[in-house]
């Protein structure tokens, strides 16, 4: 029985922070029904590597584990499925617009006046109950307002956006974890809620320890790239084939580096170099020192070397050698699935792990209205005279 059998969820939303939640969910054993527009879809069909007709790389990388339903929430017709639907939902999650639910009748106070139990999850730029909740939320912009962009790249350079759309993966998760927290409180109540999660409040969140630091000393941090200015050596490195991270967080660490692995013990009594705080304050002096010792090394032969000593650290890899990694393979993080015009395609799983309920097995994210019918027929007992009819007047897809 995985965590949650038996319980519904309606993803009204696109893009990415929503169809992460939703995905989690799905993960967990929930049954996620998405409606997309119709001959569209969702705007992530539109993105990245395309893989075939109206499916690409970063839509199927938010959403394995669903249904997709297409419906034209224009249309009377199919505002009032969308609304049946969400009747027989335990949770929903959205991200339209502001105004954009109550136009199809879909929010929050509507829906739950005949279903009391319901979770409802409303994820936006800069909240719902905000003095900016007009303003338009995107990850790259959130980075930016949030203080995040600050922080990224190198001393001297201007700030630099992370790799990845950080802000939308961690309000996904976010919103995952206050839909979690929802539903154990409605075992206790028996009411459901309304959750108000913003890609803002997100993104300040990640500011975390640089935050409070930034508060108590009323300063703005510095950038340091790869560098940490509180421990050393704590970074990137080179050696002879390419580049390594080093994490001695504490004087053994820093001992078992010098005396085993680089054979430079005297290293250890140096007094610019005894303890962490002497280490962070004449980190240039040390890599003058160290750095040489290290060119000596593969990549390989150095991790080796380090994980044979205790000594925390690892390569600096591309993308495709982390996917392809012993690592990646060891705990299965890479799943090939069937689909049914592209043949097997690569995804990565989820990373929970539970013993007892576990996770579902992926499977493939929808094609735009694969499951149209289906869904009609056993959440709403739809015939097919009157499915066709929906097909026949546009206002579904399959």
């Amino acid at each position: 029985m995985r965590a949650l059998d038996g319980i519904r969820v309606l993803d009204l939303s696109r893009v990415f922070a929503g169809p992460i939640c939703a995905q989690a969910l799905g993960d967990l054993g929930a049954e996620v029904i998405k409606i997309e527009n119709i001959k569209t879809g969702d705007d992530t069909r539109a993105m990245g590597v395309p893989v075939h007709a109206n499916d690409t790389s970063f839509f199927l990388s938010v959403n394995r584990n669903k249904e997709s339903i297409a419906l034209d929430l224009n249309t009377k017709e199919g505002q009032k499925i969308a609304a049946e639907i969400a009747a027989t939902c335990d949770v929903i999650i959205e991200n339209f617009k502001l105004g954009g639910v109550e136009k199809f009748g879909l929010d929050y106070k509507t829906l739950s006046k005949n279903n009391e139990k319901l979770v409802y999850c409303s994820i936006s730029g800069y909240g719902r109950e905000s003095d900016f909740k007009h303003k338009l939320g995107y990850d790259l912009v959130v980075q930016a307002e949030s203080g995040l962009m600050s922080l990224n790249g190198e001393e001297g350079q201007d700030p630099l956006r992370s790799g990845v759309a950080i802000v939308d993966l961690t309000t996904g998760n976010h919103a995952a974890q206050a839909v979690l927290a929802a539903l154990f409180a409605r075992e206790r109540t028996g009411k459901g809620q309304s959750i108000d999660i913003s890609l803002f409040d997100c993104g300040l969140s990640l500011l975390s320890y640089y935050g409070n630091n930034t508060m108590w000393v009323g300063e703005n941090p510095k950038r340091y790239g790869n560098k940490n200015p509180f421990v050393a050596p704590y970074g990137m490195y080179d050696v002879k084939d390419g580049a390594i991270i080093l994490a001695c967080a504490n004087d053994g660490q820093f001992k078992r580096l010098c005396e085993k692995l680089l054979k430079c013990p005297e290293l250890v009594h140096d007094p610019r170099f005894a303890k962490n705080s002497d280490r962070a304050a004449n980190a240039t002096a040390m890599m003058d020192v160290l750095q040489p010792l290290m060119n000596t090394f593969t990549r390989k032969e150095f991790c080796e070397a380090m994980m044979a000593n205790n000594i925390p650290g690892g390569e600096v890899r591309t993308v495709l050698e982390a996917l392809n990694s012993d690592e990646t393979k060891s705990r299965g993080m890479v799943q090939k699935v069937v689909h049914p015009e592209a043949g097997e395609v690569s995804l990565i799983s989820s990373p929970l792990r539970l013993s007892e309920s576990g996770v579902d097995p992926v499977r493939r994210p929808p094609s735009l209205g694969e499951h149209s019918r289906e869904v009609l027929k056993r959440v709403l007992g739809k015939t097919e005279a009157e499915i066709q009819t929906l097909i026949d007047q546009k206002i579904i897809e399959d």
